[in-house]
This record gives C-alpha cells, sequence and structure tokens, in this order.
C-alpha cells in the first residue's frame, strides 16, 4: 500500500481498537495483503483480544474482530454470513463471473469475502448486514439463472488449484527463490526485488538476502503466487532443491 493508504487503513485500524475496548468492533473484509499489514500493525500496538475470520478457517478474505477483555472471539460473533449459489452444471460459472456480477450490481469490494465455485455450486461469505440482498435481489450471474440460499455444506468448493515445482536453487535467499520461479537469472531476480514486485507472505520486500522458508508464499507480479513446500536436502554439488507450488 502507498503511504498515504497505509496512514488511512492504520487510521481504521485504531478506530476498531478503541471501540473493540467496549463492544465487538470490525474491519473488512480484508485482502491477504491488508490481513498481513493489520496483523503487524496490531503487534506493534500491543493489541491481544482480536481475531481474523472469514466463514471458514482457510479463508483468505477476511475480517478483523477486535473484542473487549470479557469477550471470547467466537465465530459466530463475526457478521459474516455464508450463502450457496446453484446453478446448472453445464452453464460453468467462475470467480470471475461471480464478482463481475456482484460489481456490476454496485456490491463493493470489502462487502465480499472468498467465493468458491466448482460444478453446479458455489459458495459466498458476505457481511452479513447484505444477505438479504442477495437473498432476495439476484437470482442471475449475468444471462444465468442461479437460486441463492443461506448457509453451506461441507465439503466447500477448492479454492486453489496447484501447478507443482521442482529444481534446485543456490540458496535460501529470495532472490534464488525468485530467479527459479520467475524462470530468469539472479541479476533479473533483483531488480525485479527491488523495483517492488515481489512479496514475501503478502508483504512487499525489497532485500535481495531475505532468508525465504519453508511455508512462506512467494508472490511476483505477472510471474503469479506460490508456496514453498520444501527447502533441501542440499545435493551433492551444494545445491539446494525446492519443492514448490504455483497457484492456477
Amino acid at each position: 500500500m502507498a503511504a498515504q493508504e497505509d496512514k488511512l487503513f492504520e487510521a481504521k485500524i485504531e478506530d476498531c481498537l478503541r471501540l473493540g475496548e467496549k463492544r465487538p468492533a470490525f474491519l473488512g473484509f480484508l485482502d491477504l495483503s491488508e490481513r498481513a499489514y493489520a496483523e503487524e500493525y496490531l503487534r506493534r500496538a500491543h493489541a491481544e483480544n482480536y481475531r481474523f475470520f472469514g466463514g471458514f478457517p482457510e479463508a483468505e478474505r477476511t475480517v478483523l474482530g477486535v473484542f473487549p477483555d470479557y469477550m471470547e472471539p467466537l465465530d459466530e460473533e463475526f457478521p459474516v454470513t455464508g450463502l450457496t449459489v446453484k446453478f446448472r452444471r453445464q452453464d460453468a460459472l467462475s470467480h470471475r463471473d461471480f464478482m463481475g456480477s456482484f460489481l456490476a450490481q454496485g456490491v463493493v469490494r470489502a462487502s465480499l469475502g472468498d467465493i468458491l465455485a466448482e460444478e453446479g455450486r458455489a459458495v459466498l461469505f458476505v457481511k452479513t448486514e447484505l444477505a438479504p440482498h442477495f437473498l432476495s435481489q439476484i437470482d442471475k450471474i449475468g444471462r444465468v439463472g442461479v437460486q441463492i440460499t443461506k448457509g453451506f455444506t461441507d465439503p466447500l468448493p477448492q479454492a486453489h488449484s496447484f501447478q507443482p515445482m521442482g529444481g534446485v536453487v543456490a540458496s535460501e535467499r529470495l532472490d534464488c527463490l525468485v530467479a527459479f520461479l520467475a524462470g530468469t537469472g539472479r541479476e533479473k531476480a533483483a531488480q525485479m526485488v527491488h523495483a517492488g514486485l515481489v512479496s514475501v507472505n503478502h508483504r512487499e520486500t525489497d532485500s535481495v538476502s531475505h532468508r525465504v522458508n519453508e511455508g512462506d508464499i512467494i508472490s511476483i507480479r505477472r510471474c503469479g503466487r506460490f508456496i514453498v513446500d520444501m527447502l533441501g536436502p542440499v545435493t551433492k554439488k551444494g545445491r539446494l532443491s525446492v519443492k514448490c507450488r504455483k497457484y492456477i
């Protein structure tokens, strides 16, 4: 986020902290970058009784909830509602179809959580105050007729598909991993890092020597997003084996 956006976002977090001293206060839905920024800010502020929740444990878009000391931050306290969308399997609606339709109808992005789509069904998470609008006013996505009901059943549609990747790198340095993931040389990878094109765990970093750990998520603009599953063992030639997955 730009400096001015950072200040505005910090002010929203401060408001949430202040209001949360007396009653539950909420901010979001937040994307992964906003959540990472908020987590860092909350740590610096020594905040304790807060939680992020997006309707299910693996949600990427989440709401920040700040609670008074006497309250436990339970799932049911969050203003998040899950909805199920049914449609004909042959219509094959995608995340992009849903998002485009909702935004065209004036629904703001911050009111929408994750949208999980599969054949004939999608599960979406919205601000509770907007649920009645979805239930009563939306019966089409584009030209496709849909039926929306409250709640959802497990298992949820899969959020992502992955392409496995494997190879060797010189070390755990960020420029080494970026070179491998982007299919380029170390010098070009370093330029990408310095240009602000690379994020680690949803926070931009300009340090080419940043040490990457297993489980880290690396985003490279115009290349994609990757999760580092395994670093090591070291090969006979002294190179580091690496296994990753690319989000597709």
